[in-house]
């Protein structure tokens, strides 16, 4: 409960990143009733062929599929929230599970890199007092540029005496 004599925090910077997912839940039902039709297709022209087993191994198959589209939607679910103000910049990352861990750095003497080329495995790199912290490993390199870019902005501007929320 606030005591009524804090302000509230005044954001300079924001940036809400999560993994990008093509396929939306609509589309997955399609897919997997697809496979599913296809492969029940398969199988019932291989059973009554008198390759019986192979009716079991497609189901399996079925199930693989499912269970892979689960895993990257549940990936799906990690994010980084970036947050600058007057005072810091705090980076949380919630990890598909739900649990979240924060970081609080000072602007003063974070520096933002990203090295070129950016490879799919390449982060930004925040650095600060010769600790590092990655952050947007799961965006695509387009998107690993604007954030850096983006970032690096709002520091520069945090870092103008006198100009801050102006």
């Amino acid at each position: 409960m606030s005591n009524g004599s804090e302000s509230p925090r005044r954001l300079l910077f924001r940036a809400h990143l999560t993994p990008h997912r093509s396929l939306s839940r609509r589309a997955f039902r399609r897919v997997m009733i697809a496979v599913t039709l296809f492969s029940l297709a398969v199988s019932t022209v291989t059973f009554f062929a008198g390759a019986w087993p192979v009716f079991g191994f497609m189901g399996l198959d079925i199930a693989l599929v499912y269970f892979a589209f689960r895993l990257s939607y549940r990936s799906g679910l990690l994010s980084e929230t970036l947050e600058l103000d007057e005072q810091m910049l705090t980076v949380e990352r919630t990890d598909p599970r739900g649990a979240s861990r924060s970081w609080r750095l000072q602007p003063a003497w974070l520096k933002v890199e990203l090295a070129e080329p950016i490879l799919p495995q390449t982060p930004v790199v925040l650095r600060t007092h010769g600790q590092t912290l990655p952050i947007g490993i799961f965006l695509h390199p387009r998107q690993r540029r604007e954030i850096a870019a983006d970032l690096r902005g709002a520091l520069a501007r945090w870092r103008q005496p006198g100009a801050l929320f102006e």
